[in-house]
């Protein structure tokens, strides 16, 4: 009886300090667990500290930038709003007339009654730098073909510019011959008159301005229609200003958009970049605006070849054939219709000091089509960029098809003669 009861008292007494030790150990797992965990959080909200600290050390240095930059216009600079009155202009946000890359555009009506559009950066650069390029380029300008920037908002992410609204839109619209967009085909004669006012407006950018600016992205999206098909260049993200004596010009990277890129701006084997980088976008929107295709895609030529179809018109030119364009051309159109395809053909040139300068690219508009040489055949075969990994081999291909002496003399200007001097 005795054995028994002892060891009742034994197992009795093992059993209190198994649960003490369980518990225990619970307690200092617990414990430990409670100390990763506020050691985890604060090493967190560390680490998000540093991160806020770097991220408004970096928008504070870009803030400065860019209001060191606006400061520098002084009374020169168009007028600032603030979000919340972009807000109230926009009604908040309310009517979207279009979207891009960049953000949207909406419509909006200033204190005046006055209706803008307004283009809100959703996607702007971090560092600001559409931003400053945008109101940099435009501030320095005023020209009846060139988009009047009448104010701006910059609160950090939150930017906007306020340009005069344009009822017919962008280009672009009135170019495709398909579908439902044919009904919205404009005239030869109206087209050749916004072909010459572009060229004006290039030509003003280039030379007008006491700093020379090169737009980069010319194409139908960029140039805006007033209610008479006024045109006006537009966009000025991508812009580059340089001092008018630099022929060219230094940049890191391709700028513009696939289909109207020269090819010196991807590969520099074909020459340097310079206003005549603008000069091949021209061309090629132009041939778009006579041909009615986006981006200048290939003809059908048969029912089993296509052709590039800046080659395929100049084999028509070359053959005095009569144009067989997607379009109903009268008599007295053809002779301008000649005029611009002769022109643009020129303005695409492989080589840009082959290319015009805008200034002789009005005097060959505004000339007769008698007086125009026709230039040597186009020899890119697609209005798609070469591959950066073959542009070397291919581009020396090209060049030594190029490098050849043309009857251009009366196209060079001064820039070009002392480019190649």
């Amino acid at each position: 009886m005795i054995p028994f009861l002892f060891l009742f008292v034994v197992s009795g007494k093992s059993k209190i300090k198994v649960q003490l030790i369980i518990g225990l150990a619970v307690v200092v797992a617990a414990i430990i667990a409670i100390i990763f965990i506020v050691l985890l959080v604060r090493l967190k909200a560390k680490s998000l500290s540093s991160l806020k600290s770097l991220y408004f050390h970096l928008t504070s240095k870009n803030d400065e930038r860019v209001e060191a930059f606006i400061l520098q216009y002084g009374s020169l600079a168009p007028k600032r709003f603030s979000y919340s009155d972009i807000k109230k202009i926009t009604n908040s946000l309310k009517d979207k007339l279009g979207q891009g890359g960049y953000g949207s555009v909406y419509k909006g009506e200033l204190a005046d009654g006055h209706i803008v559009a307004v283009k809100v950066l959703r996607k702007s650069k971090g560092d600001g730098q559409d931003f400053i390029n945008e109101v940099a380029s435009i501030s320095r300008t005023s020209h009846v073909n060139i988009v009047t920037l009448l104010g701006f908002c910059y609160e950090r992410l939150k930017r906007a510019l306020i340009y005069e609204f344009m009822p017919n839109g962008s280009l672009d619209k009135f170019i495709c011959n398909q579908g439902s967009l044919k009904n919205h085909q404009l005239a030869i004669k109206t087209l050749y008159e916004i072909a010459l006012g572009i060229a004006q407006g290039l030509e003003y950018l280039h030379r007008g301005c006491a700093t020379r600016i090169l737009h980069f992205d010319i194409k139908p999206q960029n140039i805006l229609l007033d209610a008479n098909f006024c045109p006006k260049i537009s966009d000025f993200g991508q812009a580059k200003l340089c001092e008018t004596r630099d022929t060219i010009v230094s940049m890191t990277g391709a700028r513009g958009t696939c289909g109207y890129i020269a090819p010196e701006v991807f590969c520099r084997s074909f020459g340097g970049v310079s206003y005549k980088s603008d000069v091949y976008s021209y061309g090629m929107m132009i041939l778009e605006m006579v041909g009615g295709r986006r981006k200048n895609v290939n003809v059908e030529v048969s029912h089993s070849s296509e052709m590039y179809f800046p080659t395929w018109l100049y084999k028509q030119l070359e053959k005095s054939e009569k144009l067989n364009l997607d379009r109903i051309i009268a008599d007295e159109e053809e002779e301008m219709t000649r005029k611009m395809i002769v022109v643009s053909l020129w303005c695409i040139q492989t080589i840009p000091s082959n290319r015009p300068s805008m200034s002789k690219v009005l005097e060959m508009l505004q000339g007769s089509l008698e007086a125009l040489l026709l230039p040597p055949e186009p020899l890119l075969s697609s209005p798609a960029p070469i591959s950066l990994q073959n542009s070397n081999t291919t581009s020396s291909v090209i060049m030594q098809g190029v490098r050849r002496t043309f009857a251009t003399n009366s196209l060079l200007d001064d820039d070009d003669v002392s480019s190649n001097t």
